[in-house]
Parts: structure tokens; C-alpha cells; sequence
């Protein structure tokens, strides 16, 4: 796949960004990738596997989907999307709450519904499925919080990081950003692309477990709100689902793209940027190109 590699680098280059890639024909059973088998920093895109787990208890009688769970407005998760966005304390269902946490990437209902699922359990099933790299270190507030004591911020960077303020990320001397271990795969929540495809493939052929959990998943992440990474790629009569993930330096997306005249592609992109600042449309936009370039090496193929 000397020709993906060299094409992704083109992308990636100009741009100060490296790139780990998978696609994988989910009819065909043909696989395209660049690096495809080294670590990558999950972020938010472990939310996958907590919803699969979640969904695998629901079927087992194990949970409820419709378990009624106060959220109290003090000690939530930051994130500024979902309840982690909310003033007061909400009620809803343990089904709901895994819908934010995949649609919005609610940090605040990913830690309710990983406490109820359990951390271990997750692990547990990914071994299961025989995703044996695919490991979960903790959830949104440990993760976080790790990030914020290895960087060891100042009051007043903390300040301008809650009121949404980029460029405190910049000012960040690397030796600092150095020593953040949930910036580096072996450390933190993991996987590798080939791994977050198959798990995909796992999905969307029910095999992750059973058909209506399975189906649940697909629909949650086909309601994702920040599309714009994959479908930058893609044209619009092509159908994507998908969960992003971000963090200073880190831009991923894992998804699936469904072609109106058949073919279905499971595909991950992860990237790593010169820079922490958490918006970059340039970058954004090269997740998307990155994707088609590994679906289209299987179209063509």
C-alpha cells in the first residue's frame, strides 16, 4: 500500500500532521491502512466500546434501558456539549443517556453510563471480540483530570481553558505537554485503527452482540452532530456514522461509509497535529480527505 502512504503523506505534510489509517470493506472483506497496527490515543472515540458493552447488558437483562438516573448539577464531567453543559440536576433514562454520549460525545453521560456498565466489563467484552490492543484506562473525569495534573496549569490557564480560550493551549511549553500520559498511547485509553474497524465491521454485521443492540449503536452513531470530519471526504449522497475524538494534538474519527449503490467501508483515521489548538478546520477537513483516500484504495482495488 505503498500508494495510500505516499497519497495520505501528501495530505498530512503541508499540514504538520501524522496519520494512522484503516479502511475495511465490510462486504468484500478487502483492507487498506498506513500504520495500521501501531497504538493510537482513543479520546472520545472509546465511547464506541462503552456503548457496545452498554447495549450487550441491556439484552443480557444485566441493565435496563429504561432505568430512570438523577444527574446531579454538581460534580458532573466537563465538556460543554450535553448535561456537561447544563445548570441543574436532570432525569432520564440509561438509554437516553448513552444516546448523548455518542451523538453529542457528552462527557457528563459517558461517566454515568461507564459507571453503570463498568470499566472492566468493557475490557472484558473487547477481549472478548478478540480486540486484545483495545483497552479503556478510565473514564471521561479520570482521563481529564490527569490531563489537567500532568500539565500541572496555572488558576489563571485554567480559567481561560474553561471559557473556551484556544490559544492558552499554545502558550503551553512543550516540555509540558511532554509529560501528559493521556497523550501517549501506552498510557492512556487505546487501541489500533485495524482494531477500531473490525470492531466497527463487529457492529454493523451484529456480531458485537445481539441484532437490536447492535442496531442501537448503529443509530446512535448515525445521529452524531460533527459529522464534518468524515463527510468532508465524501460526497453528500453517501451515508456516514461515526464517533469523533479530540484532545490537544489529537483529531480522530471512526465510521462507517455506505455508498447509495452498494459498498460499506468501516473506517478509522487518527492524527496527531504539530499543535494542541482543538480547532482547525484545515485539519478537521484532512480527516475526511484521509478516509476517502483509504476507501478508495478498496473501491479501486
Amino acid at each position: 500500500m505503498s500508494g495510500l502512504s505516499d497519497a495520505v503523506a501528501a495530505v498530512c505534510e503541508p499540514l504538520g500532521l501524522r496519520a494512522w489509517v484503516h479502511a475495511r470493506d465490510l462486504d468484500g472483506g478487502t483492507e487498506a491502512g498506513v500504520d495500521a497496527d501501531e497504538p493510537v490515543v482513543l479520546a472520545s472515540v472509546f465511547k464506541v466500546p462503552v456503548a457496545v458493552e452498554l447495549t450487550r447488558q441491556f439484552e443480557s437483562g444485566t441493565l435496563q434501558p429504561t432505568e430512570r438516573i438523577r444527574v446531579a448539577a454538581e460534580g458532573r464531567t466537563g465538556g460543554g456539549t450535553g448535561l456537561s453543559a447544563l445548570q441543574d440536576a436532570v432525569e432520564m433514562s440509561l438509554r437516553d443517556l448513552a444516546q448523548l454520549m455518542i451523538a453529542v460525545s457528552d462527557n457528563a453521560a459517558t461517566d454515568v453510563v461507564m459507571a453503570r456498565a463498568g470499566r472492566d466489563s468493557v475490557n472484558a467484552t473487547m477481549r472478548g471480540l478478540g480486540l486484545h490492543r483495545t483497552v479503556l484506562e478510565g473514564d471521561c473525569a479520570f482521563l481529564l483530570g490527569r490531563l489537567v495534573a500532568d500539565l500541572d496549569l496555572t488558576p489563571a490557564e485554567r480559567a481561560r481553558l474553561e471559557q473556551g480560550d484556544d490559544d492558552v493551549l499554545s502558550a503551553i511549553a512543550p516540555v509540558r505537554w511532554q509529560r501528559c500520559r493521556d497523550l501517549q498511547p501506552p498510557a492512556t485509553s487505546r487501541s489500533t485503527p485495524r482494531e477500531i474497524t473490525r470492531l466497527l465491521e463487529l457492529i454493523w454485521k451484529d456480531q458485537a452482540a445481539p441484532p437490536d443492540a447492535c442496531a442501537f449503536v448503529r443509530r446512535i452513531m448515525g445521529q452524531q452532530v460533527w459529522p464534518h470530519r468524515l463527510r468532508a471526504g465524501f460526497p453528500g449522497s453517501v451515508r456516514t456514522s461515526g464517533k469523533t475524538g479530540t484532545l490537544p494534538f489529537v483529531r480522530n474519527e471512526a465510521g462507517v461509509v455506505e455508498y447509495p449503490g452498494g459498498g460499506r467501508y468501516a473506517v478509522a483515521v487518527f492524527t496527531t497535529a504539530a499543535a494542541p489548538a482543538l480547532h482547525d478546520p484545515d485539519a478537521d477537513r484532512a480527516v475526511g480527505s484521509i478516509a476517502r483516500l483509504a476507501v478508495d484504495a478498496l473501491r479501486e482495488a
